[in-house]
């Protein structure tokens, strides 16, 4: 029997790379699937039974997107929060200037907060329903040249906890994902690159390991599982792992004379 059979589903940011492949596999386990995204699901992609342009960091187009939802194809019963972005004016600083951290901190959290605020209450009355965040290995490691999406995902990571703690014991499944690298044009990427072979993930093994974590209840999913010895690193001696990592900077800075992240993939 399919997992999610004629279970509501909104996917975030799921017209291309990892939401696009979300939806897919949620389909493929019977589920009526909802996009919410600034552009239509890419040529190609799986089809959703209902995609809706919103800007998520939007609070008001967003609640209204789910009203939408609910209305068209009934109570959400998993929500996906996957929509993220890269600062865009990091080369010269790497901390980003002021629009950055604008974008980053209302597309990387507040997204998160917004739609937690319109859709736990209900999820928690009815005892039922599951939110998942995805949000990346950088909130709880660090992303080298992008201070201001290393920490909202480290806020994403954080808020995410706090409605485990909140709304677990009322019901309501929540997950959050941390990969590390994978193939979507948020790299620039379409597909697996050849230099990133045992460290790039396509954004269809990113899927999969979200879907069992749904099914099986699962908070933290980790689709590089070398993610987890990274973060043991960190805390066992968080001195040698700043070291470790400013030596991975200086190793990109030689290699590709600046620190973007799209290329720190070929580094590991």
């Amino acid at each position: 029997m399919a997992k999610f059979a004629g279970k509501t589903v909104i996917v975030t940011g799921g017209s291309s790379g990892i939401g696009a492949a979300l939806v897919g596999q949620f389909q493929a386990e019977g589920a009526r699937t909802c996009v919410l995204d600034l552009t239509a699901p890419a040529e190609g992609s799986a089809a959703p039974d209902l995609s809706l342009v919103c800007d998520v960091s939007d609070k008001r187009a967003l609640t209204a997107a789910l009203s939408d939802v609910a209305a068209r194809l009934g109570p959400v019963d998993i929500y996906v929060s996957n929509a993220g972005v890269l600062s865009v004016n990091t080369a010269e600083t790497e901390i980003g200037d002021d629009a950055d951290w604008a974008r980053c901190w209302s597309v990387n959290v507040l997204a998160h907060v917004h739609a937690a605020h319109a859709l736990l209450p209900g999820m928690a009355r009815r005892g039922a329903g599951h939110f998942v965040t995805v949000a990346s290995a950088a909130g709880l490691l660090n992303q080298i040249g992008d201070a201001p999406y290393s920490a909202t995902k480290h806020a994403a990571v954080s808020f995410t906890e706090s409605l485990a703690i909140a709304y677990g014991p009322r019901g309501v499944g929540v997950t959050l994902v941390c990969p590390q690298y994978v193939a979507t044009p948020l790299l620039g990427l379409s597909a697996r690159s050849p230099e990133g072979d045992g460290v790039l993930l396509s954004a269809e093994d990113v899927a999969v390991c979200v879907i069992d974590a749904v099914a099986a209840g699962k908070f933290l999913v980790l689709p590089h599982p070398e993610v987890l010895d990274y973060a043991r690193q960190r805390a066992d001696d968080h001195d040698r792992w700043i070291r470790g990592m400013t030596k991975l900077r200086a190793r990109a800075l030689d290699r590709f004379g600046d620190a973007l992240p799209e290329r720190f993939y070929r580094l590991l």
